[in-house]
């Protein structure tokens, strides 16, 4: 008599979790056998289950991965130079809990986007903000947002984001308003937030590349000396797919 009405309040009080098992419990001849507690607890874990679910899959939505990639699904067989337990270790998210960065490097074609796809998605399961971006369209965004009033709700918008994933600091030079953008991000980060970054080039090529020695020595002190370091090596792995195809 009073399973109806229950199930109405439950999903007025949007307890769609509790409503479900509650529905499926009265379909189910034997769970009578169960205490009304035993009960209780199998809604109140599905509720927290179903929360916890919708919370990871806006996270996913917001971070907009280039790559749909798990840190399970990472293929050790090609001779990258990647170690299985050092990518446990970072899967944990201990380097998120120490507010440290991690910069993956590698020639193109290495995996270093899948890379940083893996570990952001480790991040949201871990119950962090993230957001993935292609430094020079993001860079590019930002100078357009300068001319048209939203540079500063960017600028604030990224700094909130607990993990930012930077991928593909490119081989093109930065001009002086990126350089300054980027040592902005860097710096409204650094001691609060973490950072990925990938790139192509050696770490110890950085400072020449970023161009004006001041802002690079900035931007390397925000980025590099607090890191985890990946370095990949050996042979494009689209190259090795299209050998097997």
């Amino acid at each position: 008599m009073l399973n109806h009405p229950t199930l109405e309040k439950l999903s007025s009080l949007k307890l769609t979790g509790m409503t479900r098992a509650l529905r499926e419990q009265m379909e189910l001849p034997d769970m009578g056998t169960l205490t009304f507690e035993e009960r209780l607890g199998l809604m109140v874990d599905r509720e927290i289950t179903e929360r916890d679910n919708r919370k990871l899959a806006i996270r996913l939505r917001k971070a907009k991965l280039k790559l749909n990639a798990s840190v399970e699904d990472i293929d050790y067989t090609h001779h990258r130079g990647l170690d299985k337990s050092f990518i446990a270790s970072l899967a944990t998210g201990k380097w998120l809990h120490e507010h440290n960065n991690v910069l993956l490097v590698g020639p193109t074609g290495a995996g270093k986007t899948y890379l940083a796809c893996a570990l952001g998605h480790s991040g949201c399961l871990r119950g962090f903000d993230t957001f993935y971006a292609r430094i020079p369209r993001l860079l590019q965004e930002l100078g357009t947002a300068r001319g048209d009033g939203r540079y500063a709700r960017m600028m604030k918008s990224i700094a909130k984001v607990d993990l930012l994933v930077l991928d593909d600091l490119g081989l093109a030079p930065l001009t002086a308003e990126q350089r300054r953008d980027l040592l902005e991000i860097l710096d409204d980060r650094y001691g609060f937030r973490f950072t990925l970054l990938t790139r192509q080039l050696p770490v110890n090529k950085w400072h020449e590349a970023i161009g004006d020695p001041t802002l690079a020595d900035a931007i390397l002190d925000r980025l590099v000396h607090n890191a985890y370091k990946l370095i990949l090596k050996g042979d494009s792995m689209r190259k090795t797919k299209r050998k097997v195809d």
